[in-house]
């Protein structure tokens, strides 16, 4: 007799299982797809091979790391300036910066076989605590005044989405608040559609669906010559989201599936994202945030979005739904996105009971200081703290203030110890 309940059940649990799965990917794809369509409205890629795109580079990720790594991708940012750069010297034809963007992520490629040759534990001991810690501070902080300018354009409708958000994290309970997310942008949207602040017309003039417009890359050496050193500095942005992703989810994806199998996913899924005409792939903090939220960690939740990302490269109807998300109500989920990033940061290196010794002090300042004081010295005395590639490539803020907080902290430390 139970056996035969346990069989009825049992079918009714799958479904709902999947329904939540279903319900949390979307709240991932939420919290990506602004800033994924924002890179090709800039640039002028079309945001439906972006999506495209970083649904296939989110699943191919998952495929060169086993599918143990909990992670999204979606346009970089990074290589904003340097597409508009080539963009502006080949009369406006974009293919030619997609050329570059096919060599950058094969030298991702190359660089995760340099990775696996070198070897683990020689990279370990530039990543102790004190260095991943204040690593990770810098990138929520870092993104915070991009929620804020988000948010400016209607500071009470922000602030309702987050206070909802943030009432849910700490009242909720169950799935509820694994919902808190999804809960706020919703509510966000109705109160901004009472308002009058979104336009419908969008969504109603929007067809059911679309083919994408995909773009074959032409390769030349000057265009590639101004994209590809972009690599060095998201060699770094890469490095920072995979230990910030592994420290909210309590696992060391640097060491397993390996520092060399990110990049390997990275780089594969940027070049495959130029091949078919957008913009580069990288992983992303939001849904890093989004994971330290909910306390979700499970990859397939991931590859869930990613699917749906396909999708909605192909049915523009949904999609012209999520463009007119009002920017406050983003700005102000963000806000929160990253703030449970930066308090990671701090968690690292109280959890890890770092010694507040000279040389661990001078190593966390130093990193706080160039990654966060970087802008601030740059607009007000004109100074650019950073390494100079060529007159489009710079590496500075938080990717300068990391190479120089781990070689400070290899001299003072040697062996990495705290």
């Amino acid at each position: 007799m139970s056996e035969n309940v346990i069989s009825r059940n049992k079918p009714e649990t799958t479904l709902l299982n999947n329904f939540k799965k279903m319900v949390l990917a979307l709240q991932h794809l939420i919290a990506m797809f602004g800033a994924t369509v924002l890179v090709p409205i800039l640039t002028g890629f079309d945001p439906s091979v972006a999506l495209l795109a970083a649904g296939l580079g989110t699943l191919i990720f998952h495929l060169c790391t086993n599918g143990k790594v909990p992670v999204f991708l979606g346009s970089s940012f990074a290589f904003i300036p340097v597409i508009l750069t080539v963009k502006e010297l080949y009369n406006g034809d974009l293919a030619y910066a997609q050329g570059g963007i096919v060599i950058a992520g094969l030298i991702y490629v190359l660089m995760s076989f340099l990775v696996k040759k070198i070897g683990m534990d020689r990279i370990k001991k530039y990543l102790p605590p004190q260095v991943v810690g204040p690593m990770i501070i810098g990138i929520g902080l870092n993104l915070m005044p991009t929620a804020l300018d988000m948010a400016s354009g209607n500071y009470v409708t922000a602030a309702i989405t987050l206070g909802i958000a943030l009432i849910i994290n700490f009242k909720g309970k169950g799935f509820i608040k694994q919902l808190g997310i999804l809960i706020a942008v919703v509510s966000g949207y109705i109160i901004s559609l009472s308002l009058g602040l979104i336009d419908t017309n969008v969504i109603s003039s929007a067809p059911i669906v679309a083919i994408p417009t995909f773009n074959l890359p032409k390769f030349d050496i000057g265009a590639i010559a101004i994209i590809a050193p972009v690599v060095l500095a998201v060699f770094m942005e890469h490095l920072g989201d995979i230990t910030t992703n592994g420290q909210v989810v309590g696992k060391n994806f640097i060491e397993n599936p390996g520092l060399n199998r990110t990049l390997l996913g990275d780089g594969l899924a940027t070049t495959v994202a130029a091949f078919i005409g957008g913009p580069a792939n990288t992983t992303y903090g939001e849904n890093t945030g989004v994971l330290a939220i909910t306390k979700n960690y499970d990859p397939s939740i991931l590859r869930l979005a990613a699917v749906f990302a396909i999708a909605l490269g192909f049915i523009s109807k949904i999609g012209s739904v999520l463009t007119t998300i009002p920017e406050p109500v983003m700005g102000g989920i963000s806000l929160m996105l990253f703030g449970m990033i930066a308090l990671v940061g701090a968690k690292t290196i109280k959890s890890s009971e770092v010694k507040f010794n000279w040389k661990n002090t001078m190593v966390i300042g130093t990193i706080l200081l160039l990654g966060l004081g970087s802008g601030i010295i740059e607009s007000k005395f004109g100074i650019t703290l950073g390494i100079s590639v060529n007159d489009t490539i710079s590496v500075s803020g938080l990717s300068f203030a990391a190479i120089v907080g781990m070689l400070l902290n290899a001299i003072l430390n040697g062996n990495g110890e705290q």
